[in-house]
C-alpha cells in the first residue's frame, strides 16, 4: 500500500483497539485543512478516505482534490474527477470466465510485447464464486439437487478446469466452488469485513473501510453491510485487479429517508419493490443513494441488504446503509471474529461513519417513505420498477394482455397427454430464487410457513407449475431443515434444486415438453412468479412472456393458485381435504410467527460450519486435476474457452483515432434496451448464428448450454450479440429477435455485420432512453465492438454499459436538445459520418452528419459521453485493457 498525505494533508493517525495499534487516515485531521466534513454522506466519506490513502501513479493526492469532496457539501452535484481504488474485486463465473480469459490473453500479449508475464496478476484480493451455471433441469423430487449438480459438472467441465487453473496460476485469486452459494450472499455472509486491515511496507497494520467492485451489477448488495461496492464491467474489474484506479466523477448522492416500520403481513420484498418504483420515477441513474432516518433502525441487516441488492433496478450506482449495532449483530451471527467486530465499531465511530437515526447529511436530493404504508406487491410483467399492489395484479395482466400482447381476451388450450388445459396468465414457473430474497431469513421462513399451512390443508401446486427452490447459501437449507419447514416445502414441490442464481438469470431449465408445445403452438402468454430481481423480456424462459417479481411466500401462494388472472387476495387458492375454500389469509403467517422461527432455528454455528472450508468444494471440484502454469495452453477445438482477438496485432504505441466515415446502421432500438437484449445469457436457439456455429463444431443441441456459460468463447458470443429472442430492431418492423437488413435483405444481425465487415464498412447503433440497463455484463460491449460497431448514439445511457463501451473502444454519443431518432427521421438506409475525433475531449459536442437514402444531408449535435480524462485515455488506446497492457509492458 502506498502511503499518501504525509506531505499534503498529514492525515495518518493511530487507532488502538484491544491493545493493538492501527494506522488510519483520519477524516478529522483532513478537516483541519479542508473544512468540516461531518455532514458528508457516509458513502462520500468512504471515497474521501480512499483518496487520502492512495496516490495514482505519479499523481499525488493534493489538498485541492480532497477539498473538492469537502466543498461538495456546498454544491452537492456531480463534480470533479477522482480516482478510486477498491480494496477487493468480486467475480461470478459467467462474468469471471471472460475475466480470466482476458488475463490469460494479456499474459500472452505482454510476452509478445517484451514485457514480464508476472505483471499480469491481481494486485488486490479477488474472489470468484461459481454460482451462475446450475440449471433447473430436475425439480420437484428429493434427488433434484444431486442430479442438477451432476449435469452442471458435465456441461461445464472445460470452464471449471479453466477456473481452477486460474485459481492455481494467479496470486490473490480464490475460487469458491459450485454448490456453495450465490456470490453476493457469500459476500454478505462471509467475505465482507466492514473494515479491512492489512500491513504496510513497514509492517504496521493499517485500517480502512472495506470496499469492492464486482462483475455483477448486484454487487451493491454488500452496501447493506456498510461496505461501499457496486458493479462494473469485467474489463474495468480486470483493470482494478491489475492496480489501475477506477476513474469517476464525484457523484450526486440522493438521500432516501425512511420512517416507520414494516406492517403486519408485509415483507422486505414489498418494501424494495416500492423503493425501486419511487427511485426510478425520481431518476437516480449514475447517483449514489444513501438511506437514512429512523426507519433504517427498524430494518434488519437482511432487509437492508435486500434494498441494497436492487440498486441496479432503481438505476443507482449503489444503495448505501451506514454501520450500526444491527451491522455488528449480523456480523456476529454470521461468524465474524469478535476482534474484527471491535475494529469495525471503533473505526466507524472514530471516522464519523457510525449511523444514528437522527443523522441527516447533506444530499443532492431527498425523498421519503413511511415504511408502514408499504403494501404487499408484485412487479411486472417485464420491468422491476412496474410495481403493482397485490389486489390489482389480475387487472394489470388483463390490461397488459390487450395493450402489450395484442390479444382481445385470455384463451385456453388443451395440453396433449394431460388432464388439464393451459391459458394466458397461467403461472408455469414458480421459483424461490436469487440472493435478493434468499439471503433474508424472514421471507424464506415465511415461504416455509405458507407451505406448512398449505400442506396441512392438503393443497398442491397446479400441475402446470414448475416449482423450484435455489437458496443463495447452504445455511438457508440448514435452518429450513432444522425448523422442519423444508419438509413442507418439499411436499409442495419446492425441493432444493441447487445453490445458485438459477431462474433469476434465466437458468430456469426447460418446461415439460407438452406445456412448452401448448404455449408456443397457441400463442399463450404464460407467466412466471419468481423471488428474483429482474424480469426483463426473454430472460426467465423462452416460453414465458409475462414475468412477475414477488416475495418467496407469494411465490408459494401463486404456485397453488396457478394463475395471475385472478385476484389472489379474494379468490380461493384452493380447496382443502374437506372441500372448504382456502384463502391467502388462511395461509399467511404473522410477523411474530416468523420472528419466533428465526430465533429458534438460526445460530452462529451454522455459518461457522458452512464457511469453514468454503474453498475446498465437493468431491466433483476436488476431482478436477490441473496444474499451475505461467501461460494457459489454449485448446483450439474448445467451444467454451478461446483466446480472444482483442490484442491481435497490437503494438506498443496506439494508432491515432480516426473519424468514422460512411457508417451504416446495424440496429435502431427503442427505450430500455437492456444488456440482456444486447447479450443474452439464456438458451441458444439451434437456428441462430451461435447455434449454427456450435452445430458446425459437432456440438449436439442438448449440449448447447447457455450464452452465459459460453462467455469464454468470443466466436459464440459475438454471434449472440443482439440475438435476444425479444429484441425489436426498428429496421425490421414487426419482427422479434436479432434481425436487421443488409442492402434491403432481412437477415440475422451477425450475418449482416460480417457482410459490412467484408466491405470495410463501420457500423453504428441508434437507440432511445436507458440504453444498457440491467446487468454489468462486459459482453454487451465486447460483442458490440467485435461486430464492427464504432459508435452508439442514444438518448441516455445506463452507467455500467456506457463505461463498458468506452472500455472496449466504442464511442458513446448522446442526443442533445431533446432530439431523438424519431425527431431526426433516422432510418435504416441512412449513412453516418462522425468527424473531429482526433481532437476529442471529455463531454464535448460532436457533430454527426447523416446522408439519407434520397441524398439529402443533415447534421445534428451529440454529446460525447466519455466523461473523464482517464476514460478518454482508455478510448485513445482502443480500450482499457490495451491501455493497461501497454502501461505494464513499459513499467
Amino acid at each position: 500500500m502506498t502511503q499518501v498525505g504525509q506531505d499534503t494533508l498529514k492525515t495518518r493517525s493511530t487507532l488502538t483497539v484491544k491493545g493493538k495499534e492501527y494506522a488510519y487516515y483520519s477524516l478529522a485531521k483532513a478537516a483541519e485543512t479542508i473544512g468540516d466534513v461531518s455532514k458528508l454522506p457516509f458513502s462520500l466519506k468512504v471515497l474521501l478516505e480512499n483518496m487520502l490513502r492512495f496516490e495514482d501513479g505519479g499523481f499525488t493526492v493534493s489538498t485541492g482534490d480532497a477539498q473538492a469532496i469537502a466543498d461538495w457539501q456546498k454544491d452537492p452535484t456531480t463534480g470533479k474527477e477522482i480516482q478510486y481504488r477498491p480494496a477487493r474485486v468480486l467475480l461470478q463465473d459467467f462474468t469471471g470466465v471472460p475475466c480470466v480469459v482476458d488475463l490469460a490473453a494479456m499474459r500472452d500479449a505482454i510476452g509478445k510485447l517484451g514485457g514480464d508475464t508476472a505483471k499480469i496478476n491481481p494486485q488486490v484480493p479477488v474472489n470468484l464464486v461459481i454460482d451462475h451455471s446450475v440449471m433447473v433441469d430436475e425439480f420437484g423430487h428429493p434427488k433434484a439437487f444431486e442430479q442438477n449438480v451432476e449435469l452442471e459438472y458435465a456441461r461445464n467441465a472445460e470452464r471449471y478446469d479453466f477456473l481452477k487453473w486460474g485459481s492455481k496460476s494467479f496470486k490473490n485469486f480464490s475460487a469458491v466452488p459450485p454448490g456453495t452459494g450465490i456470490c453476493h450472499q457469500v459476500n454478505l455472509e462471509y467475505i465482507g469485513k466492514g473494515v479491512w486491515s492489512t500491513q504496510d511496507p513497514d509492517g504496521q497494520a493499517v485500517a480502512y473501510p472495506d470496499t469492492c467492485v464486482g462483475t455483477d451489477s448486484h454487487t451493491t448488495m454488500i452496501n447493506g453491510l456498510g461496505v461501499l461496492g457496486w458493479g462494473v464491467g469485467g474489463i474495468e474489474a480486470e483493470a482494478a485487479m491489475l492496480g489501475q484506479p477506477i476513474s469517476m466523477l464525484i457523484p450526486q448522492v440522493v438521500g432516501f429517508k425512511l420512517t416507520g416500520a414494516i406492517a403486519e403481513g408485509v415483507t422486505a420484498t414489498d418494501l424494495v419493490l416500492t423503493c425501486v418504483q419511487m427511485l426510478r420515477e425520481r431518476g437516480v441513474v449514475g447517483s449514489f443513494v444513501e438511506f437514512y432516518g429512523p426507519g433504517v433502525s427498524t430494518l434488519s441487516l437482511a432487509d437492508r441488504a435486500t434494498i441494497a441488492n436492487m440498486a441496479p433496478e432503481y438505476g443507482a450506482t449503489c444503495g448505501f446503509f451506514g454501520i450500526d449495532d444491527k451491522t455488528l449483530e449480523y456480523m456476529r451471527l454470521t461468524g465474524r471474529d469478535e476482534d474484527a467486530l471491535e475494529l469495525v465499531e471503533a473505526y466507524a465511530k472514530e471516522q464519523g461513519m457510525w449511523f444514528t437515526p437522527d443523522n441527516e447529511p447533506v444530499f443532492s436530493d431527498t425523498l421519503e417513505l413511511d415504511i408502514s404504508k408499504v403494501v404487499p406487491s408484485l412487479a411486472g410483467p417485464k420491468r422491476p420498477q412496474d410495481r403493482v399492489a397485490l389486489p390489482q395484479v389480475d387487472e394489470l395482466f388483463n390490461t397488459d394482455l390487450r395493450t402489450i400482447y395484442k390479444k382481445d381476451s385470455p384463451h385456453r388450450v388443451a395440453v396433449e397427454g394431460k388432464e388439464h388445459d393451459i391459458g394466458d396468465g397461467d403461472v408455469v414457473i414458480a421459483a424461490i430464487t436469487s440472493c435478493t430474497n434468499t439471503s433474508n431469513p424472514d421471507v424464506m421462513i415465511a415461504a416455509g410457513l405458507v407451505a406448512q399451512k398449505a400442506n396441512a390443508r392438503g393443497l398442491k401446486p397446479k400441475p402446470w407449475v414448475k416449482t423450484s427452490l435455489a437458496p443463495g447459501s447452504q445455511v438457508v437449507t440448514d435452518y429450513l431443515v432444522k425448523s422442519g419447514l423444508q419438509t413442507d416445502l418439499d411436499a409442495l414441490g419446492f425441493d432444493l434444486v441447487g445453490y445458485g442464481c438459477t431462474t433469476c438469470i434465466g437458468n430456469s431449465g426447460p418446461l415439460a415438453p407438452p406445456i412448452s408445445q401448448a404455449i408456443n403452438g397457441n400463442d399463450i402468454v404464460a407467466a412466471s412468479v419468481l423471488s428474483g430481481n429482474r424480469n426483463f423480456e426473454g430472460r426467465v424462459s423462452p416460453d414465458v412472456r409475462a414475468n412477475f417479481l414477488a416475495s418467496p411466500p407469494l411465490v408459494v401462494a401463486y404456485s397453488l393458485l396457478g394463475t395471475v388472472t385472478q385476484d389472489i387476495t379474494e379468490t380461493p387458492i384452493g380447496q382443502d381435504r374437506d372441500g372448504k375454500d382456502v384463502m391467502l389469509a388462511d395461509l399467511w403467517p404473522s410477523n411474530q410467527e416468523i420472528a419466533d422461527h428465526r430465533a429458534a432455528n438460526i445460530d452462529r454455528e451454522m455459518f461457522a460450519r458452512r464457511y469453514a472450508n468454503v474453498y475446498e468444494g465437493d468431491a466433483h471440484w476436488q476431482g478436477i486435476k490441473v496444474e499451475a502454469s505461467d501461460t494457459y495452453r489454449w485448446n483450439p477445438t474448445s467451444t467454451y474457452v478461446a483466446s480472444p482477438p482483442y490484442f491481435d496485432g497490437m503494438e506498443m504505441e496506439p494508432a491515432p483515432i480516426t473519424d468514422i466515415t460512411d457508417a451504416k446502421l446495424l440496429a435502431i432500438l427503442g427505450d430500455s434496451t437492456t444488456t440482456d437484449h444486447i447479450s443474452p445469457a439464456g438458451s441458444i436457439k439451434e437456428d441462430s448464428p451461435a447455434g449454427e456455429y456450435l452445430n458446425s463444431h459437432q456440438v449436439a443441441k442438448a449440449d448447447f448450454n447457455s450464452y452465459g456459460s459460453r462467455r469464454g468463447n468470443h466466436e459464440v458470443m459475438m454471434r449472440g450479440t443482439f440475438a435476444n429472442i425479444r429484441i425489436r430492431n426498428e429496421m425490421v418492423p414487426g419482427v422479434e429477435g436479432g434481425y436487421t437488413t443488409f442492402e434491403g435483405e432481412q437477415m440475422p444481425i451477425y450475418d449482416a455485420a460480417m457482410k459490412h465487415k467484408e466491405n470495410g464498412t463501420p457500423l453504428v447503433v441508434v437507440a432511445g432512453k436507458e440504453y444498457g440497463t440491467g446487468s454489468s455484463r462486459d459482453w454487451a460491449a465486447k460483442g458490440t465492438i467485435l461486430l464492427g460497431v464504432r459508435a452508439v448514439i442514444v438518448e441516455s445511457f445506463e452507467r455500467i454499459h456506457r463505461s463498458n463501451l468506452i472500455g472496449m473502444g466504442v464511442l458513446p454519443l448522446q442526443f442533445t436538445d431533446g432530439e431523438t431518432r424519431q425527431s431526426l427521421g433516422l432510418g435504416p438506409d441512412d449513412t453516418f459520418s462522425i468527424k473531429g475525433l482526433a481532437d476529442l475531449s471529455p463531454s464535448q459536442e460532436v457533430e454527426v452528419e447523416v446522408t439519407h437514402a434520397d441524398g439529402t444531408v443533415k447534421s445534428f449535435t451529440t454529446k460525447c459521453r466519455i466523461d473523464t480524462a482517464n476514460e478518454m485515455e482508455y478510448y485513445r488506446h482502443g480500450g482499457i485493457l490495451h491501455y493497461v497492457l501497454r502501461k505494464l509492458a513499459t513499467d
